[in-house]
């Protein structure tokens, strides 16, 4: 991070100043991007239909972010601890039958209980490490970009500059892949819905800021669907056999930004870490 701009993620998570996350959404000069369906005042209609690519397929490209999760345990939490995202905020489910939501293995949460305890010290970010999914797509100042191409659809991260590629020319998963941060992406059209399926991770990043692990055996699918012009959602299942009982999906809504764009965001000089409030 630079001297003077904390990082989104990391002031949110060590709520040591929560009002810093909103003065980091300042984006680039604004510019009224052309495409932009408008409303009469100019401003963007975030209502209009979902645009398509040229074989009819959504088109989900522009920058997005996450909005606050109206359901679980948000009713309880003041606006400052709603920055800190546990997929438990979301709306989570089972992907089998039984219901019961997050259910972990006893290696597992013992770290994440060690990790809550601790207030999340020692998570990747203060080391300048990716987020990685879902983490990098739950806080609502983490912005993201999508760039959907023929064959390959990318994922931009402004913090610290990651990307993900998604490929979606047909080829399969590798058969002995890198251990990898992101892991490794094929995406798929099922109807309006861009099903996205990703394995081969190392076991290093958190799923969440509240800490909830994962081991190299993760196996996650997304699926975004764009409602319409400013509004889209994803629902993201973890399957993780070694870390938890039974796979479960968490439903993320993620809102358009209009007339903006990501701003470099490099983790450099970092002095965070020093401020955490917990204890490895």
């Amino acid at each position: 991070m630079l001297p003077g701009k904390p990082s989104r993620l990391t002031t949110c998570v060590l709520l040591l100043m929560p009002g810093l996350a909103g003065t980091a959404m300042a984006q680039w000069i604004k510019y009224p991007a052309p495409g932009t369906p408008r409303l009469k005042d100019g401003k963007a209609n975030l209502s209009a239909p979902a645009p398509r690519t040229r074989d009819g397929k959504p088109d989900l490209s522009g920058i997005w972010a996450s909005t606050p999760p109206e359901k679980g345990n948000q009713a309880n939490l003041t606006p400052s601890e709603t920055e800190v995202r546990d997929l438990n905020f979301f709306d989570v489910g089972n992907f089998v039958a039984g219901g019961g939501g997050i259910s972990m293995q006893p290696e597992a949460e013992a770290l994440f209980r060690r990790r809550m305890q601790s207030l999340g010290a020692g998570r990747p970010s203060e080391r300048c490490l990716p987020h990685s999914i879902p983490d990098a797509m739950l806080i609502p100042a983490a912005l993201f970009k999508i760039v959907q191409n023929p064959g390959l659809t990318l994922i931009l991260y402004e913090e610290f500059n990651h990307y993900r590629q998604i490929f979606t020319d047909g080829r399969p998963q590798p058969a002995d892949p890198n251990p990898a941060w992101f892991g490794y992406s094929t995406g798929r059209w099922d109807r309006d819905t861009f099903v996205v399926d990703s394995a081969g991770f190392n076991d290093r990043s958190w799923l969440d800021d509240h800490g909830h692990p994962h081991t190299d055996a993760l196996h996650t699918i997304e699926q975004f669907r764009r409602r319409d012009f400013g509004h889209m959602e994803l629902q993201v299942t973890i399957d993780d056999p070694k870390a938890y009982k039974k796979p479960f999906t968490a439903t993320v809504q993620l809102r358009l930004l209009p007339d903006t764009e990501l701003i470099e965001d490099v983790c450099d000089n970092e002095k965070d870490a020093r401020h955490a409030v917990g204890k490895q």
